[in-house]
């Protein structure tokens, strides 16, 4: 269980002020909030699904020492990430089109998020927890939850959430995850020598 909310939080966090976010604010004040969401659960659990494969392998292959160094440096590297912000391609929203607005959304999605850092983050999570279906599960709906909140501002406010404070403050949890996974890793799993 504790795989399944870590995977969640970390990749609700992750998602703040994300480009993909960006997308569902967009989407959500031209498409239906729930054909949104749809599309986003589609592309999250096909994406989310190979980066927990990815990651589980790594977890197999690699010693747990440097698999928990790697972790904690990764996790400071999204948090560094996430200060430097996504920008919306707008031409990402005109994918698909012809293919009616389901699909143009989960393409969308599916493309916005391979190689992107939730992605990596749930690569480095399962490679961490190696918890499979909760690392799957507890990531797709931390991103998903995340949209989900992007599509409600964009569906009520019509405008973007104030990114500036949300990039420092998911920043700032993405460092200091990375600081205790490497603190922890170092002292042999405990806070304290």
């Amino acid at each position: 269980m504790f795989a399944f909310w870590q995977s969640l939080l970390l990749i609700f966090v992750a998602e703040m002020g994300d480009k993909s976010q960006l997308m569902a604010l967009a989407f959500g004040t031209r498409l239906s909030a729930r054909l949104v969401l749809g599309g986003i659960l589609v592309a999250t659990l096909l994406v989310h699904l190979a980066s927990v494969a990815i990651g589980e392998v790594l977890g197999l292959a690699l010693p747990t020492y440097w698999i928990g160094l790697a972790a904690g440096l990764a996790f400071i590297g999204f948090g560094a990430w996430t200060i430097r912000g996504d920008t919306l391609d707008d031409q990402k929203l005109e994918v698909g089109k012809r293919y009616g607005a389901f699909a143009m959304v989960a393409a969308t999605f599916f493309m916005a998020e391979l190689g992107d850092k939730t992605m990596l983050a749930t690569i480095t999570l399962a490679s961490q927890l190696q918890s499979f279906v909760p690392v799957w599960i507890g990531s797709t709906l931390g991103m998903v939850a995340a949209d989900g909140l992007a599509i409600w501002v964009g569906r009520i406010a019509g405008r973007r959430l104030p990114e500036r404070t949300i990039q420092y403050a998911a920043a700032t949890i993405f460092i200091l995850s990375g600081l205790v996974t490497i603190v922890e890793t170092l002292t042999g799993g405990g806070l304290l020598p």
